[in-house]
């Protein structure tokens, strides 16, 4: 029988996965990762495996725990209130912490090394994920008459994309909660509608 893991896995890969949030992929050293744990690198890695594994790890717990408006969103009724749920819900979550404003995923890793070339891409994988179940929906909004025929669902889903990732770099340099909420409401403002569309309210 394995000998009992003296620290809680769970608390280990939340704490990880602020100082990821924070400091980025290669900002965050095995100091402040073992740090935060309050376990020694052994026997955090045994828990978890290298660097790189315990971010893909965080990631996922980082999906799982902050990111369930994006699924929420996919539910409502009109491509407008998808929209709208998205960016609000990124307004919050990229203010609510002051230890670790921004997005996880855009902090994570937009540039580096070669040696983080791997977490880069599956940042890419991951956000081009999210943005494929926005398009689909779109589409579906179209086909309903939600949408205009001429609105370009893959357009329209970067657009959202392209805003969200603004703002988690706005709010990484110190912007409001407010403010990004106004950023929202003026992307917001252009929204196509379709013959079954009537104007939305947040």
């Amino acid at each position: 029988m394995g000998r009992h893991r003296e620290f809680d896995v769970e608390k280990a890969l939340d704490a990880a996965l602020c100082v990821f949030w924070r400091k980025g992929y290669e900002g965050a050293s095995y100091a402040d990762l073992t740090e935060a744990a309050g376990v020694e690198r052994p026997a955090l890695y045994s828990a978890f495996g290298n660097k790189e594994a315990l971010f893909r790890q965080a990631l996922a717990r980082y999906d799982e725990r902050y990111l369930g408006y994006i699924p929420e969103a996919l539910q409502l009724p009109t491509a407008w209130e998808v929209a709208a749920h998205i960016l609000y819900n990124a307004a919050d979550l990229n203010t609510r912490y002051p230890d670790r404003t921004g997005c996880f995923g855009i902090n994570g890793a937009l540039a580096g090394s070669d040696e983080a070339e791997p977490v880069r891409q599956a940042l890419i994988d991951f956000r081009a994920a999210a943005q494929a179940q926005l398009r689909e929906r779109f589409e579906r909004a179209k086909a309903e008459g939600d949408l205009p025929e001429t609105a370009k669902s893959d357009a329209l889903a970067a657009f959202v994309m392209a805003v969200t990732h603004g703002m988690a770099v706005q709010a990484k340099a110190g912007f409001s909660r407010a403010m990004l909420e106004a950023v929202a409401e003026q992307a917001l403002s252009t929204w196509p509608t379709g013959s079954s569309t009537s104007s939305g309210t947040s």
